[in-house]
């Protein structure tokens, strides 16, 4: 307070200073007035202390004159004016309002107000006989309030008509800001402040210091910022661009034009956000109709989003009437709001069983950027032909599981062998362990539940049985006195047996599972038994009998036919399958 001139018996007290061009002689102050105690702005302009001549004070009588006759509520008004020994002060009305060049937060809505007022300033001040052009819009002297009311401050650098209103400064006007035309010094025309109006709003949308807006131009003077504001719509790019255009003529005409011309679209265009940025649908049944719900959000709520679906299109999808799909439908398929669900209807009667369908979803909007993007793979059905191949596992393991437990009933006949009257009696011994291990393998499975299993091993069991008593014949005269001879077969007959019938019952059961019909896993696993066994005896006697190589070949022979008539089977369904849906929609090309 102390530093400041004193001014109370003018009628003010000066409260602080506001801001200062002391080498152009301005200095402005807060101030008091005292007689009606209002808050005021005093401009103090010093000839005596500064280069400027006195010349110059007609000039800024005559924009005090020019300023009496400004009546708009964007103008801070004329109040009075008192003449100093070096020079004289202004006072106008006091705007509780911050400059631009004040580092503040605007909405998009916000911004496209302040160029909305801004513009009808300009053209109340062009519309004025002769009319006046401001020639120093910037950042600091357009002021915005707290209820984002808008002033436009200093018209030091005004000219009214063709004639000088203030020269305060050598330079009229602010680098950054000037249009090339009042740079160069030529004929100025009402586009020329949309020029500084067009820098200014850029500044704001970019974050852009005014001190470096001057970055912003090229050689050619043409205003670069679109890098700056990668979010910025469309149509206010390109009214920004005209708007700062360096040749005169490029530009909109005046600030009426510019006004009508100013774009209805939001400055910042609604963000999407969706539920889900993929999708990937599983078919349980065939023919079924899927559907799948996807929430469009937008994320700037004061824009109201609007959008349409579209399916991208594919060669394979046929062309339907009306812009709609074959086999998806999204609902709705247009829309307004800022958060929709969305419902994907996909319809697989029209698809092939088993195959994978991937299509692009594409959601058009109003938002940044204007089309997502949504991938959908569709997995249809399992063709329903039933996939009874054949597992070789089960195949191999009951033979070699025969092969151990005929090892096991071979090498209890070997050392019987050696004694040629004791062969009739080992082997009805062995036999006679094998019916009833082929028995107890029968109740066995039974007791696990293994039904099929149990009866093939109960058949062995009375087979071998039936072949057993055949044959008792022949030896029932060496029974006698033998007990212990029938009892060494006896026994690993027994565990043989009820081996067989355990990998018997075992390896049906594993093929049903496998969903082989009945009669083809009895019949396999009946061959796998003989073949086994033909390859055991050809182990023990050789393969070069017939009596070992023609059950050999058989069963093989029968065994791996019996392995490709599933596979071929199902694959001629698979194909009758598939000619009935030769009018299906294809996958891919």
């Amino acid at each position: 307070m102390d530093d400041l001139p004193d001014f109370t018996h003018y009628g003010y007290s000066l409260q602080k200073e506001l801001g200062a061009n002391r080498s152009g002689g301005r200095i402005t102050y807060l101030a008091i007035e005292i007689e009606k105690q209002r808050t005021v702005v005093i401009k103090q302009f010093q000839f005596a202390k500064t280069s400027s001549s006195w010349s110059a004070y007609d000039a800024h009588q005559r924009e005090i004159e020019v300023l009496k006759g400004l009546q708009h509520s964007g103008i801070p008004a004329y109040l009075n004016s008192f003449q100093l020994p070096d020079g004289f002060c202004m006072v106008q009305e006091y705007k509780q309002a911050q400059p631009l060049s004040v580092n503040r937060s605007f909405s998009g809505e916000d911004i496209g107000a302040i160029a909305t007022q801004t513009l009808e300033i300009l053209i109340y001040l062009q519309n004025r006989i002769p009319p006046i052009i401001h020639r120093d819009l910037k950042p600091d002297n357009i002021l915005v309030d707290d209820k984002l009311n808008v002033y436009l401050v200093d018209f030091g650098f005004a000219r009214v008509g063709d004639g000088e209103v203030g020269v305060s400064s050598v330079v009229k006007g602010t680098l950054g800001f000037m249009p090339p035309e009042q740079l160069f010094n030529r004929q100025l025309t009402e586009a020329s402040d949309l020029y500084g109006l067009g820098m200014t709003l850029i500044c704001l949308l970019t974050q852009t210091k005014p001190d470096d807006i001057g970055s912003l131009v090229d050689i050619s003077y043409k205003i670069k910022f679109r890098h700056l504001a990668p979010k910025l719509s469309l149509p206010w790019v390109k009214w920004l661009e005209k708007m700062a255009e360096p040749r005169v003529k490029d530009r909109y005409p005046n600030a009426r034009e510019a006004l009508k011309s100013l774009p209805t679209a939001s400055i910042h265009p609604p963000e999407v956000q969706m539920s889900q940025a993929n999708f990937t649908i599983q078919a349980n049944r065939i023919g079924e109709v899927i559907t799948r719900t996807v929430d469009v959000t937008n994320v700037v709520p004061e824009i109201l989003l609007s959008g349409h679906w579209e399916v991208q299109k594919h060669p394979q999808d046929p062309k339907m009437p009306n812009g709609n799909h074959a086999w998806l439908e999204i609902t709705p398929s247009t829309f307004e709001g800022n958060r929709v669900p969305c419902q994907i209807s996909i319809d697989t009667r029209k698809l092939m069983a088993g195959e994978t369908y991937q299509r692009t979803l594409l959601l058009h909007t109003n938002a940044f950027p204007q089309t997502y993007s949504i991938p959908l793979q569709v997995q249809t059905a399992s063709i329903p032909v039933q996939n009874s191949s054949v597992s070789f596992y089960p195949i191999l393991a009951l033979f070699f599981f025969v092969l151990m437990a005929c090892r096991i009933l071979l090498w209890a006949a070997l050392p019987a062998s050696l004694l040629p009257q004791a062969v009739g009696v080992t082997s009805f011994g062995l036999l006679l362990g094998t019916v009833g291990g082929l028995q107890g393998s029968a109740w066995t499975l039974q007791g696990a539940r293994i039904y099929l299993g149990s009866q093939l091993a109960s058949f062995l069991s009375i087979f071998l049985a039936a072949a057993t008593l055949t044959g008792v014949g022949m030896v029932i005269d060496g029974l006698a006195g033998s007990w212990d001879t029938i009892l060494a077969g006896l026994i690993p007959g027994t565990i043989g047996g009820w081996l067989l019938g355990l990998g018997l019952g075992l390896t049906t059961e594993k093929l049903l599972e496998a969903h082989v019909p009945k009669a083809e896993a009895i019949a396999l696993a009946l061959t796998t038994l003989f073949l086994a066994l033909a390859v055991a005896l050809g182990l023990l006697l050789g393969f070069g009998q017939w009596q070992i190589l023609l059950p050999l070949t058989v069963s093989a022979m029968v065994l791996g036919s019996l392995l490709v008539h599933a596979p071929l089977k199902r694959a001629k369904r698979i194909a009758a399958y598939r000619q009935m849906e030769r009018n299906h929609i294809r996958p891919r090309n």
